[in-house]
């Protein structure tokens, strides 16, 4: 939907933090202590130690409302192919699950009695249970006694959760053995790219301002050239919706490109508006503009590049690798967090969020 946008707002630092009146970019900034605090309940409640059961039959990935249906899709996407085991992605949990499977979730929702059952079931079945969740309510209470519950230590708004799930996701995969992520390094560049994106820096020297000024009063088609970038625009197009009341479309680049009514919008819409043109002569909506995303490196990941650049020119790319070296879950978690403030400095700058309607745009 339209939006009246003051990008004044995004470099006018006071105002800027009279708006935010609810504190979301100071929650977002404090991805990096999201991931260091879980990783210390982790290790409290003996996650490793206890996960050191040799290779599972099965990981089970519970997909929830909120942050956790992203995340157990890039979770998902780190892991395969390479994955030794079948990495199952369910909204509860199967009727196969058994001693030799391992079940993770995560959730804000304390009272999400669906899941409750669902992992009080696995337990009952003899699965391994570990659970990113509140302490209190149904969901924790049936896995009491019989599962690991990685309980919240840094509180923040539920749509802000991401980087403590995708911790957790991590933590356990790691002692699973199915995959290698040095998760206090992740912490280390999560607040790094916090500090780019203070809300005092410059929109031009502000990764995150810059990418909310580059969507503004555009439809974003979040297009990830590999699994993993597909899953970063999932949460993407989540934060959007949660802060700035936006609409993305995310797919996959080749499957965005077999659709051909939006391949020539997208090619439309990459290109610079003629002054000069008749305004009644503009197609009607908003104008897309395609941001290809892209976190894994390699051959492969630079043919994709190759063939998506040819077909979309002149196409905006996001690419982590260029700026961090890191391993994948680094460099989505780092991007997933620029995606999240840029949508709180969207809806900010929009009024949709923080202290909507209560700021006035200056005046010439």
């Amino acid at each position: 939907m339209p939006t009246v946008l003051d990008d004044s707002l995004l470099d006018d630092p006071a105002r800027l933090a009279a708006a935010d009146s609810a504190g979301l970019l100071r929650a977002a900034a404090m991805a990096g202590a999201q991931v260091r605090a879980t990783a210390e309940a982790a290790a409290e409640v003996g996650l490793s130690d206890r996960l050191d059961l040799g290779r599972p039959r099965a990981l089970v990935l519970i997909d929830r409302p909120g942050v956790s249906r992203s995340l157990t899709r890039m979770l998902a996407a780190l892991l395969t192919p390479q994955c030794p085991v079948p990495v199952v992605i369910a909204e509860v949990v199967p009727s196969w699950i058994g001693a030799l499977d391992v079940v993770f979730a995560h959730t804000d929702d304390p009272g999400d009695r669906e899941l409750a059952a669902s992992l009080e079931r696995a337990a009952r079945f003899g699965a391994t249970v570990v659970l990113s969740a509140p302490t209190d309510g149904p969901v924790a209470a049936s896995v009491a006694g019989k599962g690991l519950l990685i309980a919240p230590r840094v509180p923040v708004p539920p749509e802000m959760a991401f980087p403590r799930g995708l911790a957790a996701g991590l933590l356990t995969a790691n002692a699973l053995g199915l995959l290698v992520c040095d998760v206090e390094k992740l912490a280390d560049q999560l607040d790094a790219e916090a500090e780019k994106d203070y809300l005092a820096r410059d929109s031009f020297a502000n990764p995150a301002k810059a990418l909310a000024l580059r969507v503004a009063d555009r439809l974003p088609l979040l297009w990830g050239l590999d699994p993993v970038a597909v899953a970063v625009g999932e949460h993407a197009a989540h934060a959007f919706a949660a802060h700035a009341a936006t609409v993305c479309d995310v797919e996959d680049y080749r499957q965005a490109l077999a659709r051909p009514a939006l391949r020539r919008a997208a090619l439309m819409g990459n290109s610079e508006r003629d002054l000069f043109a008749d305004p009644d002569d503009e197609p009607s909506g908003l104008r897309p503009r395609v941001v290809l995303l892209a976190i894994r490196t390699g051959a492969a990941a630079e043919a994709a590049r190759y063939q998506a650049e040819e077909m979309l020119p002149g196409v905006d790319r996001i690419a982590p690798a260029e700026e961090i070296e890191a391993d994948e879950p680094i460099r989505a978690g780092v991007l997933a967090l620029r995606f999240e403030l840029a949508a709180v400095y969207l809806g900010l700058a929009a009024g949709s969020i923080g202290g909507a309607g209560q700021f006035s745009p200056v005046s010439a």
